[in-house]
């Protein structure tokens, strides 16, 4: 059961446009699940040997890069939003509302 969560949860993120960013809790929240963000979170993580899944357009519920330090390179998180056209400062995008795209329930 838990890889066909995860399997929902990189269907989600496949759909986030480029140049923009989600949340963890907003892709639970899509999913329309008891499962908490820290779920999404841990899928996401495991995520990082697919190059179909862009999982650096998922942040925490603050903009904050909170899953960086699972990116190869110290910085490539930020390097990928960066090369999108997202400004990140300190480990946080600026103007994060214009760049969050919520997700729809599926």
């Amino acid at each position: 059961m838990e890889e066909n969560f995860f399997e929902r949860v990189y269907a989600i993120a496949k759909q986030i446009p480029e140049g923009k960013v989600t949340s963890y809790g907003a892709i639970a929240k899509a999913l329309g699940t008891a499962r908490s963000a820290r779920m999404v979170g841990w899928a996401m993580n495991a995520s990082h040997h697919r190059d179909d899944v862009p999982a650096h357009r998922v942040v925490n519920r603050k903009g904050l890069l909170s899953g960086k330090h699972h990116f190869d390179g110290t910085n490539l998180m930020q390097q990928l939003l960066e090369n999108e056209g997202i400004e990140v400062v300190d480990n946080q995008i600026v103007d994060f509302e214009r760049h969050f795209w919520e997700p729809k329930r599926d």
